[in-house]
């Protein structure tokens, strides 16, 4: 009778045992399915992260580079995916057909340059209307259903540079100008440097070109103008390469100096060139914020906040004697040039 009751304990405790490991089965079966069709985490609350994309003027350029890497530390911050595309060499066609290719891959947001074309406005507007927030980088797309500009006031970026070049000259003198593009944040540059100038009857601009931007053509174009008009005492450019390529013309038409060179953005060998008393300033753009700040921008939006409809980011004189100011006591810096 003993023997029996110790037999019916056993296989009482086997079930047991038995039951628990099947147990255990079920909820590591059921932990498994919830795992593969549960969205990808990485945000806040499980969601998946936001998909940004950036589409620049030209993929492998300075200062397009620099917004880049503003954008992507930013969206790394927030826990957000950020992806960078952009054509080889300036071409808007292929601007457009990279954010239509982008937008066919349904990402949460994308950045632009504005190209100031009924196409890529249009391509914005779709974006829209399709919940897909796009923000205008560096060159605004006015009239399209942007969520927001952020980028320097082109147009007064153009006046100081009007001021500028009034004050070097004392309102005297016969200006070549070089534009990167006929793109609309060159437009407007272009336009406030012609409005200063307009005050100052001494100042006469002898001639406009566009270099695409690129340094070998900066370079012709301000050399034809030198040529064409050997009065022209100062020569200003609205884009990157534009003053490298003015002062490689002059290095070849004008050995004993006597060019005046206005630039912008702030490249280390424009940079340097100022330094050498080779160029005259320049004016310096903030394309680490525009892209960081872009990308806040997003944050912020779909936090709920509204975002204004333009974000002017700082376009600041440099100067021999800015360099000076910033870096005290270095012996390549300050002092007027001769």
């Amino acid at each position: 009778m003993r023997s029996r009751n110790l037999w019916n304990g056993g296989i009482v405790l086997l079930l047991i045992v038995l039951l628990g490991l099947l147990l255990q089965f079920l909820l590591a079966t059921l932990r498994i399915r919830e795992l593969a069709h549960s969205p990808e985490t990485g945000a806040p609350g499980g969601k998946p992260p936001k998909q940004i994309v950036l589409i620049g003027q030209v993929e492998d350029n300075p200062f397009w580079r620099t917004i880049e890497r503003g954008a992507r530390e930013a969206a790394a911050s927030y826990g957000m995916n950020f992806d960078y595309r952009g054509p080889l060499r300036i071409n808007p066609q292929e601007q457009i057909r990279l954010l239509e290719k982008a937008l066919a891959a349904r990402p949460d947001a994308v950045l632009v340059q504005g190209i100031n074309s009924a196409e890529h406005r249009a391509l914005i507007d779709r974006a829209a209307g399709e919940g897909i927030p796009v923000i205008a980088v560096d060159a605004d797309e006015p009239g399209s259903r942007r969520l927001a500009y952020i980028g320097t006031d082109n147009r007064k970026a153009g006046e100081t540079m009007g001021e500028l070049v009034a004050r070097q000259t004392g309102g005297r003198g016969r200006i070549g100008v070089l534009i990167g593009t006929q793109a609309y944040s060159q437009q407007l540059r272009l336009e406030g440097f012609q409005t200063v100038a307009a005050r100052y009857p001494g100042l006469q601009i002898a001639g406009v070109r566009s270099t695409e931007p690129s340094r070998l053509q900066a370079a012709q174009q301000a050399e034809e103008l030198l040529s064409a008009h050997p009065d022209i005492g100062y020569i200003v450019g609205f884009s990157a390469l534009d003053g490298l390529g003015a002062l490689n013309a002059a290095e070849r038409t004008r050995p004993q100096g006597g060019l005046g060179i206005f630039a912008f953005d702030d490249l280390a060998e424009t940079k340097e060139a100022i330094l050498g008393c080779r160029i005259t300033a320049t004016l310096v753009q903030q394309p680490y914020r525009m892209g960081y700040d872009a990308v806040t921008l997003l944050r912020d939006y779909w936090e709920g906040r509204m975002p204004a409809s333009e974000h002017f980011t700082a376009a600041e004189v440099y100067t021999r004697d800015t360099d000076a100011a910033e870096q005290a006591g270095r012996a390549s810096g300050g002092g007027a040039c001769p």
